[in-house]
This record gives C-alpha cells, structure tokens and sequence, in this order.
C-alpha cells in the first residue's frame, strides 16, 4: 500500500485584500506525480512557498507522513536570468544542496560529497561537475539543479515551471527523468503551463479563484477544466507566435 507523503487540508491564505488560496485539498502518496495548473494569479506560486514552508498559511494544516521532514522536500525553482548566469561550478551547486545535512559545520564531509557524486552520476552531470554552470544548456542546467534538489529530498521534490525555455526534445527527456524518479518511489509535485506535462501526471489541481479542481488524471480529463486549461494553451501559444 503507497504511503502518504503530504497532506494539505483546507489551505486558505490571503494577503491584504487578496485571497491567494481558498480551502485548497492536497493529498500526496510515494510515485505519484502531480500537475499544478492554472492562470497566473491563481496562487500556484504561493501554494510552492506554502508547501515549502516558507509562509505560513491563515488557515488548515500541512501534514507530513512516514518521517518525512519539511527540510527533506526539494525544490528545483523557475530560473531567472540572473540565476542561469550564476558564475560556480556544477559541483558547487549539486553541494549546495547539502547544506542542510551540515547544520552548523562550514564543511563537507565525504557523505555529502558521496551524496553529490551520486546524484550528479544519476543526471548525468557528472563528467560537467568542473564546468561552469553559465556555460551550460538549458538542458544541462536543469539537469544540475535537478540533482541539487535530488541531495535535498529522499521522498518528495517540487518543480516550478521545469520545462520554461527548453527545447521539445529536452523537454520530452526532462519528462522522462521526473517519471523515472516516480518510478523510484519519489512524488513530485509540479507547476506547469505545458499541456505535455498531463501527459506524466497521476494527479491535477487546476487552480482558479474559485472551484479549483482536484483529482486524478481520468477524472480531469473529463472535466470542464481540462477544456479549459487546453484552449488556454492554445491560445498563449497561438498568441506568443504572432
């Protein structure tokens, strides 16, 4: 029986005149991946720092399951300009993401360099680890940061638009790593714009204002919401060729 990693009841939180989430129901198990969609302005953003802890709801609960602490979840956030010029080496940054497994020393020890090499190895990104992380591709920079948050979490890791600015063929590669690590036993929980993405989900929460939708994939495909979301997309997209 899959185990429940992470449980959001009733999430509601606002900021001053906004409603940013409104009794929003989350319930993760090990290996299933899922979809966050849903216009800008929904609260996909703030559901992330929500479940990162990094802001804390007005009202419900985040639940944590089978040991899971909320500094074991990783995170590989949406890049920025100035992130993708970020002047360090591929190993500097998949370390990084052992900090936390250092507590007070201002060291690594060989478990966390073991760590790094083992994740670095399962992206691939191992025989780049001298290189510097401005000079790589997109692929290859998703794929460092990727085995950054990996150091981090053991159970459950967070994408924040992964696949923004990749080509289609390293989108389609990227896809297949996040279902290959939910074949592995790790949930993941994914913010995402790109109708592909459905295509790897178990789970969909379709954020809105209002009625948000919640379910397994079948259930949203045969919802209003799915319409929705797809001429959506199609529309951005057709909008963004112009």
């Amino acid at each position: 029986m899959a185990k429940i990693l992470l449980e959001m009841k009733n999430i509601t939180k606002t900021f001053p005149g906004v409603k940013a989430l409104d009794n929003v129901n989350l319930q993760v198990e090990e290996g299933e991946i899922h979809a966050l969609v849903g216009e800008n302005g929904a609260g996909k953003s703030t559901l992330m720092k929500t479940l990162l802890h990094l802001q804390a709801p007005i009202s419900g609960s985040i639940e944590l399951g089978d040991g899971l602490k909320k500094n074991e979840i990783g995170y590989l956030p949406q890049q920025t300009v100035v992130q993708k010029d970020f002047p360090a080496t591929v190993e500097e940054i998949v370390l990084s993401g052992t900090l936390a497994k250092c507590g007070w020393r201002p060291f690594y020890r060989k478990a966390e360099k073991k760590l790094a090499e083992e994740k670095m190895k399962r992206m691939e990104v191992w025989n780049l680890r001298k290189s510097c992380y401005r000079n790589l591709s997109g692929g290859q920079q998703q794929r460092t940061l990727l085995a950054r948050a990996l150091c981090a979490a053991s159970k459950v890791i967070l994408l924040d638009e992964p696949v923004t600015g990749l080509d289609p063929k390293v989108t389609a590669e990227f896809y297949q790593v996040t279902k290959d690590l939910s074949e592995e036993g790790i949930a993941v929980i994914m913010v995402s714009h790109d109708v592909q993405a459905l295509d790897y989900a178990t789970h969909i929460l379709h954020m809105q204002k209002k009625n948000s939708f919640y379910g397994t994939k079948e259930e949203y495909m045969n919802s209003d919401k799915w319409k929705l979301f797809k001429n959506a997309e199609e529309n951005r997209i057709g909008g963004d060729k112009k």
